[in-house]
């Protein structure tokens, strides 16, 4: 088995324009399927708020993956 830890956060333009800066749930699949075609299956994720430039915040994911060794 080997594991990966990846982070997926949408853009700061978002943060900036808005205040703050939600997670594209279409987005956040696509970033999640793009891993399961290379084999890799989530094995837990955590969401996170995220501070940027003092002021701004947005939302993130750590993902922790899997798969069989290659």
């Amino acid at each position: 088995m080997e594991y990966k830890v990846v982070m997926y956060s949408e853009g700061l333009l978002g943060s900036i324009l808005l205040g703050q800066s939600r997670v594209n749930t279409e987005k956040f699949s696509e970033f999640l399927n793009g891993y399961g075609r290379d084999g890799w299956d989530v094995v837990t994720m955590e969401k996170e708020r995220r501070r940027e430039l003092l002021f701004f915040s947005r939302e993130a994911f750590m993902v922790i993956l899997k798969r069989t060794k290659q």
